[in-house]
């Protein structure tokens, strides 16, 4: 069964990766140094350190993030500072805020959750306006960033194990413009890692000892490839 459900995430990327290489070549969510692209081969630690602090800084600005219990966020009512708070949701989904008491909002986007939280406060307050922003997200995210489909972080299954090859088909895999050899970013015991992954040898030639398993906080970055 195991062998099975691993060979569906394999087929999947794969068909993934097909369709991006039979796209037209497209610049616009380029990594680059001022006006010029950096080739994978090229970026330094450093340099893929600084991109992925840019990446990770939008996905917390991005209103499609689907909110996980967990996750730390600042709730802003506009001109209501007494109504402002920073709450960890909590284990089955909530927040508790005054006046409307708890709101579920774990499985919502930001928007929807600043939307059903102002349905609740529009019997106390007229026109409120709610703003959400994502503190820190919960332990057990990883975050997919570069040239993937859908730049995201994601949640580590409970009771389940999450690989990269399974971690990069969720966020739709590979850009056309992507490179296979994907690196993992991980700190451990103070001391950051940099893991180098080639995608290739996992899909193509059936490495399954490459498809690590990720940890909470992992960084998978994809770069873009030289050609």
């Amino acid at each position: 069964m195991k062998k099975n459900y691993y060979s569906f995430y394999v087929l999947i990327f794969f068909i993934l990766f097909c369709s991006c290489a039979s796209n037209s070549v497209k610049n616009n969510s380029s990594t680059r140094n001022g006006n010029s692209i950096i080739p994978s081969s090229e970026m330094t630690t450093k340099q893929i350190q600084e991109q992925v602090k840019i990446d990770i800084a939008q996905l917390k600005s991005s209103n499609d993030y689907i909110l996980q219990s967990g996750d730390l966020i600042d709730i802003s009512v506009f001109n209501e500072t007494d109504m402002n708070r920073t709450q960890r949701i909590s284990g089955n989904g909530y927040v508790t805020l005054p006046l409307v008491g708890v709101v579920k909002i774990a499985g919502l986007s930001v928007t929807n959750a600043e939307l059903e939280i102002s349905n609740k406060l529009k019997k106390y307050i007229k026109q409120p306006h709610i703003s959400i922003f994502i503190k820190e997200y919960c332990n057990t995210t990883v975050y997919v960033l570069g040239q993937v489909k859908n730049p995201s972080a994601i949640k580590i299954p409970p009771g389940r194990t999450l690989t990269i090859l399974e971690a990069i088909t969720s966020v739709g895999g590979f850009t056309n413009i992507a490179s296979t050899k994907v690196r993992v970013l991980r700190t451990e015991n103070g001391k950051q890692k940099n893991i180098e992954v080639d995608i290739s040898q996992i899909t193509k030639q059936g490495k399954k000892d490459l498809d690590i398993e990720l940890i909470p906080s992992d960084i998978v970055f994809v770069p873009q490839s030289m050609f």
